[in-house]
């Protein structure tokens, strides 16, 4: 009989996106999203925001993409909203229209956070305002000499609080270093941000983007059903006190155990042999 909840998820390999570039590896496991709109620096409109959310929604029944790379094409990463197709429109609206906008926004962030898969950024060239949220949310990020990421939302009369920032800026760099970018909109160029911890790793720009392909596919290639417990703690935990997080985390690796990966990893181990992850 098939399982119900397997029926709900569906393969991802043959996925259309109409406001960026989406494709996945061989066997579907890795999956890339490229912005682009190179001649603008890959800015973000409405209509890709509203995109991007219903993807990462949807990748929680995917059931082959196991690891995502989000980058940008042509040497930047994403330049943030749109001048004129979002900032523009902005300054015209009402408060309960603004307050829809920053609510999808925020809604982008807390998908990525949410889907199972562990996202990648690969951050080249320009990652500003919603760019560099797009990069903070992920769970890693790679980038090259020459990224340059800056959270400049005060640089146009808007508080650094924005899409999650003042939130979890800080639980990557530091209270102190979050809030000198959040207050200036400086741009915290690549070596700072692999000083501090923003970047997993440099890369050059001619491999950037197959680096980061491929620390995803060692990703997608483990115990995917753990790495997405793994995820969830990493999030749920902020707010817990250590008795509860503790008794948490019991739980969670209490049901990682109970896994066939788990039963798997041992059986491989006692052969001298790799273990195959299946997710189950």
């Amino acid at each position: 009989m098939t399982n119900p909840m397997q029926a709900k998820k569906r393969p991802f390999r043959d996925h259309k996106a109409q406001h960026f570039l989406f494709e996945t590896d061989a066997d579907g496991r890795v999956a890339t999203i490229t912005l682009n709109r190179p001649e603008k620096k890959n800015p973000l409109t409405f209509e890709s925001y509203e995109e991007l959310v219903d993807l990462f929604r949807a990748l929680g029944r995917a059931s082959d993409v196991r690891a995502v790379v989000l980058t940008g094409a042509n040497d930047n990463f994403s330049s943030g909203g749109d001048v004129f197709e979002i900032i523009e429109p902005l300054t015209r609206m009402s408060m309960p229209d603004l307050i829809d906008f920053t609510r999808m926004t925020g809604e982008l962030v807390r998908q990525i956070r949410a889907c199972p898969q562990p996202v990648v950024s690969a951050v080249d060239g320009i990652c500003a305002g919603a760019g560099a949220i797009l990069a903070m949310a992920s769970d890693f990020r790679v980038a090259t000499p020459e990224a340059k990421t800056a959270f400049l939302f005060t640089r146009v009369g808007l508080a650094g609080a924005d899409m999650g920032a003042c939130g979890i800026l800080p639980r990557i760099i530091g209270q102190g270093r979050a809030a000198e970018l959040l207050f200036t909109g400086r741009a915290m160029t690549a070596t700072e941000g692999h000083a501090w911890g923003f970047y997993n790793a440099l890369h050059e720009r001619s491999v950037l983007l197959s680096e980061a392909q491929k620390f995803a596919r060692g990703i997608a290639d483990g115990p995917w059903f753990a790495h997405a417990m793994t995820k969830k703690m990493l999030d749920q935990e902020w707010a817990m006190g250590i008795d509860q997080l503790i008794e948490a985390e019991a739980q969670a690796q209490a049901i990682c155990m109970a896994t066939g990966d788990f039963r798997r990893a041992f059986e491989a181990f006692a052969a001298k042999a790799k273990p195959e992850f299946k997710g189950n």
